[in-house]
């Protein structure tokens, strides 16, 4: 048993390929150990960096078709319209000539301008809104940091103020079929009729008319905290009482995942226009607020990925190993030429070893020399 063992562990010996050298056949230099040293300083940086990349996440984008067209679509609005709330009137007509008023929606007469805090915070949020324009990365980063809580909004007024309360604040959500439509936001409160729909506007003064709003938040489908949309802090002042805003919007179905939420959502682009009403210019239209918005048949998908455990390992091997491989091979070419530099070698014309014999050679001859002379100095003349 004890030879089969000692059998068994001469075949492993022989299968060693990593075979040991000798500590007295081993020279160190201190070249070899500078080498050394900063070959496992950038080993020890570019680990360190590795394992960064690691903990950092990034979103992956996947486009699939939007197979959902029975479920509703939520709106979520929060708008500021300068006139009173009796005169002004909120509801949604789609394609499918589906009138929704607004019972889910509140009017609140509020004060139109903002206090010196709410203005801060209406500028902090236009530019962010021009950042995420120019470097669409950062909407990135406000899916990572999403927390369950309330939505971001305006914050409320400070004290309480003795002006008059000369706007209204039309805010709330309503759930709309999933097709195209066209929230109004217009003169007088709307009513429906078999003929289509109409607002009540024959009490109102056209003196009165003033569509300056200010959009506080926009969205579809869930709300989500920190994430901000196209229009949200956007504001329009007017000065003429017949101006007409058109917001036109595609709306995008998006399936969130992250490692802190997971929730469906909807992201939007807009295209925005505005013009005054003008019979006899021929620039026809009823004044007011419209947000024409229409679905798209696709759906994205962004998901939080991570890198696994076993690929950082992979990545971590192979800094280690390129770095030791490639310091070795970079130390015998520097020697190698250092050699070449100080003319030990000469490209084959010196060599040390031929010195040695022409030496040993010429001693050689010498001491011939040195012991025939007298012998020949010995014979006697003739």
């Amino acid at each position: 048993v004890v030879e089969e063992v000692e059998n068994s562990l001469s075949l492993v010996k022989e299968l060693d390929a990593f075979p040991k050298v000798s500590e007295s056949y081993v020279e160190t230099s201190a070249s070899g150990g500078t080498v050394s040293l900063i070959a496992f300083s950038a080993m020890a940086l570019l680990a360190v960096l590795e394992f960064f990349v690691y903990r950092e996440t990034w979103m992956k984008y996947e486009y699939s078709v939007d197979k959902d067209f029975s479920s509703k679509l939520r709106i979520n609005i929060d708008i500021t319209v300068a006139m009173k709330c009796q005169h002004v009137g909120a509801d949604i007509l789609d394609l499918a000539e589906t009138m929704i008023t607004s019972n889910g929606l509140q009017y609140e007469p509020v004060i139109f301008e903002l206090t010196p805090q709410q203005r801060l915070w209406q500028r902090t949020l236009l530019l962010i809104q021009n950042r995420l324009r120019e470097e669409h990365a950062l909407q990135e980063v406000l899916y990572k940091t999403l927390l369950k809580g309330a939505p971001t909004a305006l914050p409320p007024r400070e004290d309480a103020s003795m002006e008059p309360l000369n706007a209204c604040r039309i805010h709330g959500h309503v759930y709309v079929n999933k097709v195209a439509g066209n929230l109004h936001i217009t003169v007088g409160k709307p009513i429906h009729h078999p003929q289509g729909h109409a607002h009540i506007a024959a009490f109102v003064s056209h003196e009165t008319y003033n569509f300056s709003h200010r959009i506080d938040h926009l969205s579809f489908g869930e709300e989500l905290p920190g994430v901000i949309n196209p229009l949200d802090g956007t504001e329009k002042i007017t000065y003429n009482n017949n101006q007409m805003f058109q917001y036109f919007i595609t709306v995008v179905p998006t399936k969130l995942n992250t490692y802190k939420i997971s929730a469906d959502t909807h992201q939007f682009s807009v295209t925005e226009r505005e013009r005054v009403i003008n019979h006899a210019a021929g620039s026809h239209g009823v004044s007011g607020i419209f947000v024409k918005y229409d679905t798209s048949s696709l759906m994205v998908t962004v998901s939080e990925q991570h890198m696994p455990l076993w690929q950082f390992l992979v990545r971590l091997c192979g800094i280690i190993g390129g770095i030791f491989s490639t310091t070795g091979m970079l130390h015998g070419l520097v020697g190698f030429c250092f050699d070449v530099i100080c003319c030990r070698f000469k490209l084959g014309l010196y060599r040390p070893g031929e010195v040695l014999n022409q030496d040993a050679q010429l001693h050689q001859m010498n001491n011939l020399n040195h012991h025939h002379t007298p012998l020949l100095a010995d014979n006697p003349p003739r």
